[in-house]
């Protein structure tokens, strides 16, 4: 892999300058698109949800809780849904050029990365123009993030494996991402559920995640660390068995293609 880090390098640039290539305006996309979205989140729902989060007196308190959990989201539904066809969508690549295959999962993971980083920049911006920004809490981020990016990894590799040979698979991932998105508190608070609803779904991997983030965000506190053995534990395993998946039918992928 590390000999083939400057094809993986081009590839993101190249990813990254085809997302606007022909556009009059360029790199202003690359900005627009995420302002936008960070502006609907919390200024729209700042007015139409004033009441949305009991205990904090900021106006602006739903639509940080809001795009914190949102903007963290996207992130994990595009690297997966990316990586779960990255094979069959490179079947002509993988035929005609030899290189390490898992290098098509790490620029997914780069490239989505990337975006997210100035989607995240600009939501970080906002949070000190509205004197709302978290401090060197924001550090805290960065374990909750490797823990999610590792175990969104290793899905998209068992999952893109698989779709090789059973190309169900990924159009099911997006359907089942959908339902994903509701039994996670992205949206509304885990205060609204009923104690049993959300013990059932704290088994929800993205369920500390994404509280994680709120934590950090809107409470500007620390993440309760205790409750992410569980997602960090759970990675490592999708990480081991889409490796042990990936060696074990990696010579079969190309002809499967």
């Amino acid at each position: 892999m590390w000999a083939y880090r400057y094809f993986v390098l081009g590839s993101v640039k190249r990813e990254f300058q085809a997302r606007y290539q022909g556009t009059q305006l360029g790199v202003f996309w690359v900005i627009a698109h995420p302002l936008s979205l960070i502006l609907v989140y919390t200024l729209v729902f700042a007015g139409l949800m004033k009441s949305a989060m009991p205990g904090h007196t900021s106006r602006f308190a739903y639509g940080i809780y809001l795009c914190s959990g949102i903007l963290t989201w996207n992130f994990f539904t595009e690297m997966l849904g990316r990586c779960v066809n990255i094979f069959v969508e490179n079947a002509n690549l993988l035929k005609k050029v030899q290189f390490p295959k898992l290098c098509l999962p790490i620029i997914v993971t780069a490239s989505s990365a990337l975006h997210f980083c100035i989607v995240m920049g600009l939501f970080l911006i906002f949070l000190v123009v509205i004197g709302s920004f978290p401090g060197v809490i924001i550090f805290a981020m960065l374990p909750v993030l490797a823990i999610q990016i590792a175990l969104t990894l290793g899905l998209g590799i068992f999952l893109a494996t698989i779709n090789v040979f059973f190309r169900d698979v990924g159009q099911s991932v997006a359907v089942i991402v959908q339902f994903w998105f509701w039994l996670t508190p992205v949206v509304y608070a885990p205060t609204i559920l009923p104690p049993f609803a959300a013990r059932i779904l704290e088994w929800n991997p993205m369920w500390p995640l994404i509280n994680a983030y709120h934590d950090i965000f809107l409470e500007q506190r620390l993440p309760a660390w205790h409750t992410l053995w569980y997602p960090m534990l759970l990675a490592l395993v999708l990480v081991a068995l889409a490796m042990r998946a990936f060696s074990r039918l990696q010579a079969e992928i190309v002809d499967e293609l």
